[in-house]
């Protein structure tokens, strides 16, 4: 009866976090994955659409106000991008801090390049003038062709390419910490030398950026980020893989 009653007070007294390690921190950047993947599809083939549709948007009949919200869906997936690995660094850099820092490092620079081209997507709504005529017309044409080339080079610098640096960085981690199946992070590890090969194509023009290929190699990156985003929110770390790097630091959990 002593042992049951001292095994009961250990339990009771033993730290929530060491049962379920970091559960909100899974969570969290768990659903801050899945956050940037719902809130930037709409905003990429729907909200502006009505602008990469119409060349002479600036001058004529607008929705702005779809396009302004595919602008605030992105900002959200922005700041959801740097989240996730602000969140994640305290448990991976345990793993390998320069990888973690360098994962933290190419996320903020993606969200950097995904609001650059959003302001290029506001500023085009900014100079819609439908009763423009003469040589005014002509500059707002003229500038909006050009904004709209911004935004296709920060979409194909950041989306395009980043998210493979990113699998790298952060599947390395995960792979070689276990905490989460290994199989989810040998999708973007696989993944991902395809995906920068493609998105390397891209920028000196050998490949189109809606090409099958680019397609194709986008599956893998966007299977690992889901995968990982929806296990994070509903299963967390594993606790062995968690008690093991706090084993490895010497750390408490």
């Amino acid at each position: 009866m002593r042992t049951t009653a001292s095994t009961e007070h250990t339990q009771a007294r033993e730290p929530r976090s060491s049962r379920a390690p970091y559960r909100g921190v899974a969570m969290t950047a768990g659903v801050m994955y899945l956050v940037t993947i719902v809130a930037s599809i709409p905003a990429q083939f729907i909200n502006y659409a009505p602008i990469f549709d119409n060349p002479d948007y600036v001058l004529g009949a607008g929705a702005d106000t779809r396009v302004m919200w595919g602008g605030l869906l992105e900002v959200i997936a922005a700041l959801a991008c740097i989240g996730t690995a602000v969140v994640l660094f305290p448990v991976v850099r345990r793993q390998h801090e320069g990888a973690a820092l360098g994962f933290v490092t190419a996320r903020v620079f993606e969200a950097s390049l995904i609001v650059t081209g959003v302001v290029a997507m506001l500023s085009v709504v900014t100079l819609r003038q439908p009763g423009a005529g003469g040589a005014e017309a002509a500059a707002r044409l003229v500038s909006s062709e050009a904004l709209v080339a911004v935004h296709d080079w920060t979409f194909l610098l950041g989306p395009g390419v980043m998210p493979g640096i990113n699998a790298v960085l952060l599947g390395y981690v995960m792979y070689r910490s276990g905490l989460v199946p290994r199989a989810i992070p040998a999708i973007g590890l696989l993944g991902a030398p395809f995906f920068l090969v493609a998105g390397a194509a891209s920028i000196v023009g050998i490949n189109e950026p809606a090409s099958v290929w680019t397609a194709l190699v986008t599956l893998p990156i966007f299977a690992w980020e889901a995968a990982l985003g929806v296990w994070l929110t509903v299963k967390g770390f594993k606790p062995d893989a968690v008690r093991g790097l706090h084993a490895s630091t010497g750390a408490s959990l």
